[in-house]
């Protein structure tokens, strides 16, 4: 079983602490630090940001086209790349994605380092116009301090899981102001299967983060609104606008994953940054809006304003037409996944999470401008670029909970709690019916790695082949005569002798109902070889492979011990169905606990 299960790490000052108190009570303690060091983090990435941001706009003419947004998201970009590339060596793109990895085959360990390149790295690729979110990197480092903290406190693996979900709705509560919605995250997206006594921990931790952000940045809502009340009349549309941006998040998900997989063909990663930044450039040229997160130009739409692109954009003549503001907001609901992607891709750092929300609002937008040309003054516009917000979020992320209340959180927008209900369930329901998973469980499924609500399933996920590995087996080659197969019977307590060649590859299995006859005939120990008696092994087992396709083996074969194999089929031991029964009674004990 795995080495974490039900015990404590080795090592941290918190093991004398944990004689004196149960681990769930310094799991109290710890996650009203962990909330408070993640709000500190969310702040200063907020203000790193806008920092550079601000730094760079005397570079901005105060007439004429943006000439510097063709160049400074490149030059942000390729500091990033630079950071990765030799001073982290690590990859740390695709924050959200990463911290699910380390649930699910990491043992929640998230490297030490990831407390502070994230924070780094996404601050430089969004403050110099990348058109990604700052969401994702912190909850990176969000996720990297609590499970760091937990380590070094020396909790079980339980703990240790539960402290990098409490870091990571810190992150979110800290970065939004938005408590409830950081707990939904991580039960949501992150942590499928914590039980109710968990969730006072995770309140702690939002709670506290939270209260640091307001104390540093104030309590305004992260979106100031213009919002007209919701009327039972536009429920059509707001029906209308779920089924909408269930496609959109279609396409948002598939688009995006088909870019990486192009451009990470490329294997040369300036030449990648050099394509990726040029393509981004030329983007966020002729569409500004998508310059970094794009929040500062979703204000207007949210209040009802127009916003005015003349002189900034060489498409600014085409506005002056009827339908050309919602034909432009909608090419840019289209390119920002390019933006996006040409972002991570040419080695900037950031999330989807931003660019989701964006896509969402430009989606609300778009849907209700062409329904107001067609009949004017029939939707409230700025209701539905909220609303869109949500909508899209549910889609992607597949969270409907999530995108409810973040949203009611960050815009003060309670009162459209209905529409926010209705959209974002009928998204998440569209986009179902054509993905199972979320952008951030889609590749981590793939390879069957990924924790769901499913016990069964989560508890085979965290069990690993390579760890119940029995390699107490006596090996005989298989040239060997029935004497030396007999002498390894005396020298052996098990009844299966793996048979190698002179390489050490695994040719099959001698059991000792096989030679049980012969075994006592001393004339025909010279004469018999051991492949006389040999077996052919029904499978072979990987040494890397997931639980699941291992007990796909068993159940097909109906074997109770199956040889396990590296590459080359060396043999490395045998693996048995009662040691993965006990490991996963185990395990099972310790993922449901309270």
């Amino acid at each position: 079983m795995p080495k974490n299960t039900g015990v404590k790490y080795l090592w941290g000052p918190g093991r004398a602490l944990l004689r004196k108190w149960p681990e769930r009570n310094v799991l109290l303690l710890l996650s009203v630090v962990v909330g408070i060091l993640c709000g500190l983090a969310a702040v200063l990435l907020k203000v790193a940001i806008h920092a550079i941001q601000r730094g760079l706009m005397h570079l901005f003419p105060s007439d004429g086209f943006n000439l510097p947004y063709l160049v400074l998201p490149g030059i942000g970009m390729l500091l990033s790349l630079l950071i990765v590339r030799y001073v982290v060596k690590r990859d740390i793109g695709h924050g959200v994605t990463k911290v699910l990895q380390a649930v699910s085959r990491n043992e929640s360990r998230v490297e030490r380092h990831n407390i502070w390149s994230s924070l780094v790295t996404s601050a430089l690729t969004i403050g110099f116009g990348g058109s990604v979110g700052a969401e994702a990197p912190i909850v990176y480092t969000g996720a990297a301090i609590g499970s760091n903290l937990g380590r070094y406190m020396g909790l079980s693996y339980r703990g240790v899981t539960l402290l990098l979900g409490c870091g990571a709705a810190g992150a979110v509560a800290g970065i939004f102001n938005a408590p409830l919605a950081g707990v939904l995250f991580t039960l949501e997206i992150l942590l499928f299967n914590l039980s109710m006594t968990s969730i006072l921990p995770l309140l702690l931790s939002t709670v506290s983060a939270t209260i640091v952000s307001y104390l540093c940045l104030g309590q305004a809502t992260h979106f100031s609104c213009s919002l007209a009340a919701f009327s039972l009349a536009n429920v059509p549309f707001y029906l209308l606008l779920g089924v909408f941006c269930g496609f959109c998040s279609l396409y948002f998900l598939r688009m995006t994953l088909r870019l990486e997989d192009r451009l990470g063909k490329m294997k040369r990663p300036l030449l990648r940054w050099a394509l990726c930044a040029a393509a981004l450039g030329l983007l966020i040229f002729l569409f500004p809006p998508l310059f970094g997160e794009g929040y500062d130009d979703l204000v207007p739409l949210l209040n009802g304003e127009v916003l005015d692109f003349e002189g900034k954009t060489v498409l600014s003549f085409f506005m002056q037409r009827k339908w050309a503001i919602p034909v432009f907001f909608a090419l840019i609901l289209l390119l920002k996944v390019f933006a996006m992607t040409f972002t991570n891709a040419g080695g900037g750092v950031g999330g989807t999470f931003g660019p989701t929300l964006f896509s969402g609002a430009i989606a609300g937008f778009v849907l209700a401008s062409v329904v107001n040309l067609i009949r004017p003054d029939t939707l409230p516009v700025a209701n539905f670029v909220l609303v869109g917000m949500a909508g899209l979020m549910a889609g992607v992320m597949q969270a409907p909970m999530t995108a409810i209340f973040l949203i009611a959180e960050i815009s003060g927008g309670y009162g459209l709690l209905i529409p926010l209900i209705i959209t974002s369930a009928l998204s998440y329901g569209t986009m179902r019916l054509f993905e199972k998973y979320s952008i951030y469980t889609k590749r981590i499924a793939q390879t069957g790695e990924l924790l769901t609500h499913d016990s069964d399933h989560s508890v085979l996920t965290l069990l690993k082949t390579s760890e119940l590995i029995e390699t107490d087996f006596i090996p005989v080659r298989i040239d060997a005569t029935l004497g030396d197969l007999v002498e390894a019977v005396s020298a052996s307590h098990r009844n299966i002798f793996p048979v190698l060649d002179s390489r050490g590859r695994f040719q099959g299995y001698v059991s000792l109902e096989d030679i049980r006859r012969d075994m006592f005939r001393t004339e025909l120990y010279a004469v018999n070889h051991v492949y006389n008696y040999m077996r052919s092994a029904p499978e072979y087992v990987l040494e890397d492979e997931s639980m699941e396709s291992v007990m796909r083996k068993f159940e097909k074969s109906g074997a109770w011990n199956l040889p396990v194999v590296r590459e080359g089929r060396i043999y490395a031991g045998f693996v048995s169905k009662s040691k993965i029964f006990n490991a996963y009674r185990v395990q099972l004990r310790d993922f449901s606990q309270d």
